[in-house]
């Protein structure tokens, strides 16, 4: 290191801790990054493997059934539990796009990662 170089500190900010079950095996990870248009909406779906997530830019209107809605905004991570029905996973703005990334732990032969349902 040189000595003119200031010492940097590296920050771990905690975002979210997400319990999972410890029945289910995780071998892979798909990472996507999901794009909407203003005021686009999800609709109701679920997904059959854990997701764990942030939003990258934007604002979400999220919801879990049996959890109270919230938004969450640019930075905000989130957690979308198996088999568990997703209320809302929405653009929360009618006027700017918003971005997510989404992690689906999967075991090495699910490839099924979000169930539409009526």
């Amino acid at each position: 290191m040189h000595p003119e170089k200031k010492q940097q500190t590296i920050i771990r900010k905690p975002l979210l801790t997400a319990l999972l079950d410890s029945s289910k095996t995780t071998r892979r990870a798909e990472i996507k990054q999901i794009d909407f248009e203003p005021g686009q909406a999800t609709g109701l779906h679920d997904h059959p493997c854990p997701v764990v997530g942030y939003i990258a830019s934007g604002s979400v209107t999220f919801q879990v059934e049996g959890e109270p809605v919230k938004t969450l905004h640019h930075g905000d991570a989130f957690f979308e539990p198996p088999n568990k029905r997703m209320l809302h996973f929405d653009n929360a703005s009618d006027t700017q796009p918003m971005t997510f990334i989404a992690f689906y732990l999967l075991d090495e032969n699910e490839h099924e990662l979000i169930r539409m349902l009526p």
